[in-house]
């Protein structure tokens, strides 16, 4: 077992101010800072990012298609916590230093969130969030190399996310495994997609609904996906990772749109 029970999911918590109220990857506590952390949108950063995309979507055909779920966003603390005596941090850094970049994700213990692992698929990608830090955002992409299996912290009495009530021939919690892939080309902040967010909610945007902002507690968010528009632009880098690392890119609504972001400059 490479690292105890890192990816928590008993109290996903705000993304910092209070030391004490710390989580990354968990639903209990209040993601009440993680709100308010990017409740002011960066002054105009949102609507001209958003006109650029919809002009994309324009040329391209915009079509509309059935919403599913193919793409994910994960949320990790990169900053010591201390739950029940067991350090809960886990970083991308901390990803990327285990055996072949690749991790079970393990903690999980809210049923929607559980319900959502069971949902992924090999090869499906998503977003390391980090959570709970002096600045919240995206830092790198994953990948799902193991489908849902049984959560082996869930047995283990010494780890902070035992369960007494869980029986070995009928388990209630689950985990996949997560293959590091790149670090994102820059660093995309929590404001930054807050303040496309509130656009969207405006204009109809791709993130006009995201989790992220509806369900903060989470700390296993779905990402929309649409069918390919025909002959949508794919940035570059993009095409290129997907040829790269032997998976897809294809058109999402709310993934493709944030991971446009790294293309773009900062605000």
């Amino acid at each position: 077992m490479p690292w105890p029970s890192r990816k928590r999911d008993k109290g996903a918590v705000a993304d910092k101010k209070e030391p004490d109220a710390k989580i990354a990857k968990t639903e209990e506590t209040s993601d009440k800072e993680e709100e308010e952390k990017s409740a002011k949108p960066p002054a105009g950063s949102s609507k001209s990012g958003w006109k650029n995309w919809k002009k994309k979507e324009s040329e391209a055909g915009g079509e509309e298609s059935k919403i599913t779920y193919c793409h994910w966003l994960l949320k990790s603390e990169p900053e010591s916590r201390l739950e029940k005596g067991v350090d809960v941090k886990f970083s991308v850094d901390d990803l990327k230093a285990q055996p072949n970049q690749t991790t079970c994700w393990d903690g999980v213990r809210n049923y929607q969130a559980r319900n959502f692992l069971r949902s992924m698929k090999l090869g499906q990608q998503a977003f390391f969030y980090h959570s709970n830090c002096k600045e919240p955002g995206i830092v790198a992409l994953v990948k799902i190399v193991k489908e849902a299996y049984p959560d082996h912290t869930q047995f283990d009495q010494k780890d902070p996310h035992y369960d007494s009530t869980s029986r070995k021939e009928n388990p209630k919690w689950s985990m996949v495994d997560v293959q590091f892939v790149r670090m994102t080309k820059r660093f995309i902040p929590l404001a930054e997609i807050k303040a496309h967010h509130l656009a969207h909610k405006a204009d109809g945007g791709p993130l006009k609904d995201m989790m992220l902002f509806s369900r903060q507690r989470l700390s296993i968010q779905p990402l929309t996906q649409g069918e390919n528009p025909p002959g949508l632009s794919i940035p570059s880098g993009r095409q290129a990772a997907s040829s790269i690392y032997g998976f897809s890119f294809l058109t999402t609504e709310e993934f493709d749109f944030v991971l446009s972001l790294e293309e773009e400059k900062p605000h």
